[in-house]
């Protein structure tokens, strides 16, 4: 309800901003082209997450991963890691965000031990491991652009160094942090009866069918949207009652929407040309350091995509556009707005009954968050410009 409230002020204020000639109509046009897609992608696989969650597909998950650590915490918790970080590469981390949430959570519960280091694995390294490809984040599809149109190989080459090192030191930062939970044995609970094998069957053919349409290159909102539909008509099929209107995160879309307008409207207003002002010029390691650092504190004050966007015009040479990258994607871990995966995270954590306070999810961000930008920076700078 908090969310919707200030989702709603937000949408008033940049709204009110077109007749007051602070944004354009033109201007809000362009935008609403912009953001729909990413609006419709976001509730198109939340329906399809709370669908095969009802079916019982992320219980069977966690059930089958949870024999698969063979009783130690730490290889449990291995395993989220490499799921989450493939998740991410592949599948962008707003996927990882509403589909492996439910995943980790299960899993924990099922293994009878605290959900609070999956939960915050999944969601730093949904942020954190979007570096390597175009498809891992949208403002990587932006960068792409901006780099000519370069495919995922030519992308990955300016990128995977300091991809590396914003996955390892989140990884680093929760195995100090639980490093007793880690260190202890679960035994893993007799699997479940699924209820329904049909809708089960539906759901789980629905997901695989999904997983690989999302990196095809057609827009991801087209496949999460059939899929959605989908899985819909299966579950009234199945339970002959509409699914309830609650399947749509209402609250998060009204935010997500009311940021975007806003931003626009403090975009023309100049907030654009003062963040440019601050960012620094060359390749430089310090100039690096800057212009990431200034995306991780646009990111966490306004939005990852609208820094970006608003940083853009000075990254003006590949080795910038991958330091500006580093700011908005792996910095992003501090203020809960600060990418729209950490919003979806926590809407899938809240529809679980789970709870990780926002302030204390602020307090972890302040230490990981600097510490990856500043390391991925400095990788960047010794692998891709210092001649070896």
């Amino acid at each position: 309800m908090r969310s919707a409230l200030v989702g709603a002020i937000l949408l008033v204020l940049g709204v009110i901003a077109i007749p007051l000639g602070v944004l354009s109509p033109s201007d809000a046009a362009e935008l609403v082209d912009r953001v729909w897609p990413i609006l419709v992608f976001v509730v198109a696989i939340t329906v399809v997450a709370e669908l095969a969650s009802e079916a019982g597909v992320f219980r069977w998950l966690a059930e089958k991963a949870a024999l698969a650590g063979r009783g130690r915490v730490l290889w449990l918790w291995l395993l989220v890691v490499a799921l989450a970080t493939a998740s991410t590469v592949f599948l962008s981390l707003d996927t990882t965000a509403v589909l492996l949430t439910p995943v980790v959570v299960v899993l924990a519960r099922h293994s009878g031990i605290s959900p609070i280091p999956f939960a915050l694995t999944t969601v730093w390294l949904a942020n954190t491991a979007s570096l390597l490809l175009p498809v891992s984040n949208l403002t990587n599809l932006l960068a792409e652009h901006a780099l000519g149109g370069v495919g995922p190989g030519d992308f990955a080459r300016l990128t995977w160094a300091p991809a590396i090192v914003a996955v390892v030191v989140p990884v680093a930062v929760v195995a100090v942090l639980f490093r007793r939970q880690l260190r202890e044995s679960y035994s893993a609970r007799p699997a479940g009866r699924i209820e329904d094998p049909v809708r089960f069957g539906w759901s789980c053919g629905v997901l695989i069918a999904l997983l690989p349409a999302l990196v095809s290159g057609m827009p991801v909102w087209i496949p999460a949207s059939a899929a959605a539909v989908l899985l819909v008509v299966v579950a009234i099929v199945r339970t002959r009652e509409l699914p309830s209107w609650t399947l749509v995160p209402w609250s998060l879309v009204l935010l997500a929407a009311g940021l975007f307008l806003f931003l626009e409207a403090a975009h023309a207003l100049g907030l654009g040309v003062l963040l440019s002002a601050v960012s620094g010029r060359g390749d430089g390691l310090g100039s690096l350091l800057q212009l990431s650092g200034v995306g991780a504190v646009g990111a966490n004050a306004i939005n990852n995509l609208p820094a970006y966007l608003a940083l853009e015009p000075v990254a003006d040479s590949p080795a910038r556009l991958v330091a500006l990258l580093i700011g908005v994607n792996a910095g992003p871990l501090i203020t809960p707005w600060a990418s729209l995966a950490t919003l979806l995270w926590h809407e899938r954590l809240v529809a679980l009954g789970v709870r990780i306070p926002w302030r204390r999810y602020v307090l972890l961000g302040l230490v990981v968050a600097p510490v990856t930008v500043v390391a991925a920076t400095i990788a960047l700078w010794i692998l891709v410009l210092v001649p070896l």
